[in-house]
């Protein structure tokens, strides 16, 4: 078998010089993904297309790219910073094909008892004495500002033309869900709201004032469990253990407050309120969110390594490059 020429080591080299880190974590994303529904083929129905998708997004993303750096555009420049978002919402989305066949067992009894462990008491049936349809309603609107707040902090980087801190914040945050997704694959749960409590009387049992039943639904169509489904646990996301949630909400709140964005202080009382919510309405266990802080400490202290060792390789690859 003939080495690779000068000529093919050196396109490789560029080629990964013009990745940037978010570039490398989405591909890698997608790469890590179609392996694993190669392994378990037997076990995840839709493998095949799962697998077409990723590699049909991998040959969008890298023309994208090849394209933005040979001819560059407002628009191109533009989809060259955004599409990691579209991309992310795909593989959670894809999560939801995968995890479930691939691991079936449930660790919600674990999580409960770690709760109950900790406070002698199930959190979230400990809290019914505190709810209030007022208090439902603004912790509900809070937990579906979820994206919404990624997206405020994006779209003000963008504004101000901080597209180095955007390019930064956006690796952290992409970094920090994938490494969230890696978990739901080894501990995979549904949640008190189906195991504690009756997920088919939620809106009964924690009503809020005008439009919590509907954020309610909307999350749970989201979640693809459908509406009046007979067995509603059958459909639900295993994606408990982390709370990502409260994880990215903390590194979004750590990076808004570290590039001192205008929208910091709003970002914060949401977030805020936004954790606490995880377990008043019932989503997460607190095991989960305390998983959720340490992932979060993990991700701001190793997201920032790895985003300066890409930037330092890729510096080097270019520089190679361009010397020949």
């Amino acid at each position: 078998m003939a080495a690779p020429s000068l000529r093919e080591n050196m396109s490789l080299k560029s080629l990964l010089s013009s990745l940037r880190a978010m570039d490398t974590v989405s591909l890698l994303a997608l790469l890590l993904l179609s392996l694993t529904n190669l392994l378990f083929s037997a076990l995840v129905p839709r493998w095949a297309l799962i697998v077409l998708l990723n590699v049909s997004l991998m040959v969008i993303v890298l023309v994208l790219i090849s394209s933005a750096r040979r001819s560059p555009s407002a628009l191109l420049s533009f989809l060259r910073d955004w599409y990691p978002v579209p991309v992310t919402l795909i593989v959670f989305k894809e999560l939801y094909l995968m995890v479930h066949p691939i691991n079936p067992h449930d660790f919600d009894a674990v999580f409960i008892v770690i709760d109950r462990w900790i406070f002698g008491v199930d959190p979230t049936q400990w809290l019914e004495q505190w709810t209030t349809p007022i208090l439902t309603e603004v912790m509900q609107f809070c937990y579906s500002m979820f994206y919404f707040l990624f997206l405020i902090a994006a779209i003000e980087y963008y504004q101000k033309h901080r597209v180095e801190e955007f390019r930064y914040g956006m690796f952290v945050i992409l970094y920090g869900f994938y490494l969230s997704y890696v978990f739901y694959f080894i501990f995979p749960a549904v949640g008190p709201r189906f195991t504690l409590h009756n997920f088919e009387t939620t809106n009964a049992d924690l009503p809020g004032v005008f439009m919590t039943n509907a954020l309610r639904e909307f999350l749970n169509s989201a979640e693809s469990i459908p509406h009046n489904a007979a067995n509603p646990v059958n459909f639900a996301q295993r994606d408990v253990f982390p709370s990502g949630h409260t994880q990215l909400t903390l590194v979004l709140i750590f990076l808004a407050y570290q590039s001192r964005l205008k929208s910091r202080h709003f970002i914060l009382a949401v977030g805020v309120l936004l954790v606490i919510s995880t377990v008043y309405l019932r989503y997460h266990y607190v095991i989960d969110v305390i998983a959720g802080i340490v992932f979060m400490l993990i991700t701001i202290w190793t997201g920032p390594r790895l985003y300066r060792w890409w930037n330092r390789k890729r510096e080097g690859w270019g520089m190679m490059v361009g010397r020949l």
